[in-house]
């Protein structure tokens, strides 16, 4: 697409068969649960070094592997699930990225213990700068850097600007209410 959109996601996704349908009707609206968010936060990581449309093609496999991405289910898994994972073609077979999905279960339990749940967290927190988000995921999280923190709080509504102004969509996810809105 080209025009008002060239360069932004709005002007990849928007008619495409593999990005528009997340584009349209999640990119940049706010997230309700849990295991929502945990999945958004472990495509994110599984995404860095690779295209958006390799986490999008495997993401069905994503949530097989991670068991519809339960935080305590995932919390559990040892050495087995481990080794089972690393060999799953359907998702992204990288030791340390399947280690900070584990981990950050683990770590997404003790919030829950602390504020209520990963959503209850995020919302503690806001608003802050992109630079203060990603300084505290790097203190709460494994394998979040930059860009994907910017990329999870763009994709979940937490910080402005995951839809060009003049895009459709904007204008539906502004009506959910955003927190960044807020």
């Amino acid at each position: 697409m080209t025009g008002t959109f060239q360069g932004t996601y709005c002007g990849v996704a928007i008619g495409d068969p593999l990005h528009g349908p997340y584009h349209d009707t999640e990119y940049g609206f706010p997230v309700e649960s849990d295991s929502a968010l945990f999945e958004r936060l472990v495509l994110e990581i599984n995404q860095a070094g690779l295209s958006w449309a390799t986490i999008l093609k495997k993401r069905a496999g994503f949530s097989q592997a991670y068991r519809g991405f339960d935080i305590d289910t995932v919390a559990a898994f040892g050495d087995a699930e481990v080794a089972r994972l690393l060999a799953d073609a359907g998702i992204i077979r990288n030791r340390l990225k399947v280690a900070a999905a584990i981990e950050n279960a683990r770590r997404l339990q003790a919030i829950r213990a602390t504020h209520g749940g990963f959503r209850a967290w995020l919302d503690s927190h806001h608003p802050r700068t992109k630079p203060d988000w990603v300084r505290l995921f790097k203190q709460t999280f494994r394998f979040t850097g930059g860009e994907i923190v910017g990329e999870f709080l763009l994709s979940t509504g937490y910080i402005p600007g995951a839809h060009h102004s003049e895009c459709p969509v904007a204008k539906a996810v502004l009506a959910k209410n955003p927190p960044w809105a807020r």
